[in-house]
Order: structure tokens, then sequence, then C-alpha cells
């Protein structure tokens, strides 16, 4: 047989034990990443004087450079010259890495989103002698969120599937099991495709609920 199908069966449930591992890096970047990509948008579109720039070169060096690059760099480059890295474990500098990575693409999603929102809404707040921050917290946000929703729920799938190389940082993750399984038994076509199966069963299920939420938000934006 080309595959070793009882093999296969017995590798499921040792991949699934650190599939709670994979998915509370993914959450935990996810939420900061989140947090931070807003007020990266936020900045970007009110043009705030000098940090508007900081950000600008920020957003431009997270989407040029490679996510592996930046985890190498945040686990062993930064140590050599820093030595409040010198203490950080591969699960700390693989969230890390994948936040602010994501949070720069996120951050011009987010931007996107606000600024496809009709100028008279601006408009309409000022009026009303809201400030800038309060117009983007009551009118412009909740609206740009809906917009963006769909694409952030996109790179949240995006980034469940790049933890498989925070194995690279030493992290036992799905990725890492499955490479010590098939350093182990040498059945690396057996054990790889065991873990691409279950992140392939991970992604689906969340771009179906990708699809329903479009969905429910077609119909809001219909009425």
């Amino acid at each position: 047989m080309i595959l070793d199908l009882e093999y296969m069966a017995g590798l499921v449930p040792v991949i699934l034990r650190y599939v709670p591992l994979t998915l509370g890096m993914a959450i935990t970047a996810m939420a900061i990443a989140l947090v931070l990509a807003v007020v990266l948008a936020i900045i970007r579109v009110l043009q705030v004087p000098l940090i508007g720039a900081v950000v600008a070169i920020f957003i431009s060096f997270f989407r040029g450079t490679p996510l592996l690059v930046q985890l190498f760099l945040f686990y062993y480059g930064l140590p050599q010259v820093i030595a409040a890295f010198r203490s950080i474990d591969g699960v700390t500098a693989a969230v890390t890495g994948l936040t602010l990575h994501f949070a720069a693409y996120m951050a011009e999603s987010i931007r996107g989103a606000i600024l496809g929102i009709d100028r008279s809404q601006w408009e309409a707040g000022q009026s009303v002698g809201m400030t800038q921050i309060q117009l983007m917290r009551r009118i412009i946000l909740p609206q740009a969120a809906r917009v963006a929703a769909p694409t952030l729920l996109n790179y949240f799938i995006d980034m469940i599937k790049s933890t498989s190389l925070a194995f690279t940082l030493g992290v036992t993750e799905m990725m890492g099991a499955a490479q010590k399984e098939a350093a182990g038994s040498f059945r690396y076509l057996e054990a790889f495709l065991v873990v691409a199966l279950i992140y392939w069963a991970i992604v689906e299920a969340l771009s179906f609920a990708q699809r329903r939420l479009e969905v429910r938000l077609g119909r809001a934006f219909a009425r």
C-alpha cells in the first residue's frame, strides 16, 4: 500500500492534542492584532503628524517582508541586541510575529473600510459638534466593521495556517508534532497528510462561518 492507513488513524489523536495550542496562538494573536490594527488605521485615516509616518513605515515593513523572517528576527535576532528578548520562548515569539504581521495587513483593510464610508457621515457628525474620536467611535467604526468583517475573518484563517511556522522556533504545535512523529517513523507522507487534513477541516469550518457571516451582512445592507 502507498499509504499506511492504520498508522494515519493512530496519528490523528496525537495531532489533535495540539489543536488547542494552535488555535490558542491564533486567537491570541488575532485579538491583539485587531486592536492594534484599529489604532493604526485610525492614525492613518486622521493623518496624525509624525506618528502617521512611523505607522506607514511599520505597515510597509511588516507587509513587505516574509513572516518567517520576522519570526526569526524576534526569536533569534533581537535577543542578541536586546536583553529583554533573551528570555522569550517560542510561543511568545510566534504570537508576537503573527500579531505584528497580520496587524499591518488588517490595518490597511480597516483603513479602506473607513475611507469607504460616505463623506456625508463625517460631515453630519461634525455638524452636531462631535470630535473626530467621537465620530470615529460612534458612527464610522461600527459601519466600517461590517464592511471589513469578512476580510478580517479571512485573515484569521490565514493566521491559523501561518501558526505552522511556529515549529521552526521549536514550538510543538500541530506541524511540530507531525514533524516529530514523521522523524521517528520515517512515514513522512502519512504524517504530513494527516496534519494537512486537520488544517483543511479547521479552515473549511471557518470558511463556512465566513460565508454565513457574509450572507447575514448582505441582508443587513439590503435593508
